[in-house]
């Protein structure tokens, strides 16, 4: 089967994002375009660990209660969260009410923070696992990786929940580590030229 499908404006997209109307937009402007913003990487692999046993449709269409739920994602925020907040969220329907993710988030914004002070930021510990294009297999014809796989292990080792190697590979896709975008993708040459653009974070010297 065909990995592309013509968009609205008759040019080649991937076919997932003609699946739901709100796909398109993202698939545009938002996977696979590379991502520095600590807060915005946190937020992702929170959504991901979420989207668990879900469909992303679901995870995208409450973004935005989810983003009011945990303040934006600011970690240093969500880190304060007590046992009254999970609470709360558990009452929350505009979010996906789980405790076990609702603690994963809280518990991994203190890990976020542990972190940042050790690699100076999230982007620059995300970033030294992008993987070699060399490594990569055709694209959309995965769902883990050996770079996925090592990121996982790494973050699990640092104590992180909810990052098992096939949601660590989702994010690494939709935050631009990879190019996933299938071939004769309208979007994927822009990505590419984001990526070629991009100066990547580095660790700050300890």
């Amino acid at each position: 089967m065909t990995t592309l499908i013509d968009g609205p404006d008759g040019h080649p997209r991937c076919r997932w994002c003609a699946s739901a109307p709100e796909f398109l937009a993202y698939h545009d402007t938002e996977w696979g375009f590379p991502v520095t913003d600590d807060r915005r990487l946190f937020e992702k692999l929170c959504l991901e660990g979420f989207q668990s046993g879900l469909s992303w449709r679901t995870i995208l269409a409450k973004r935005g209660n989810f983003r009011a739920a945990f303040h934006g994602f600011d970690f240093n925020k969500v880190a304060r969260f007590t046992a009254k907040d999970v609470e709360r969220l558990l009452q929350d329907a505009g979010i996906v009410r789980h405790r076990g993710k609702i603690e994963a988030v809280i518990h991994n914004a203190a890990r976020a923070q542990e972190l940042v002070a050790s690699h100076g930021s999230l982007a620059a510990f995300f970033w030294s696992h992008e993987p070699d294009a060399g490594a990569l297999t055709e694209p959309q014809s995965a769902s883990t990786s050996e770079a996925s796989i090592a990121l996982s292990k790494a973050l699990k080792k640092l104590g992180w929940k909810f990052v098992g190697p096939t949601t660590v590979y989702a994010f690494m896709q939709a935050m631009g580590l990879i190019n996933d975008h299938a071939q004769g993708c309208v979007i994927r040459s822009k990505v590419q030229h984001a990526r070629s653009a991009f100066k990547r974070p580095h660790a700050a010297p300890g």
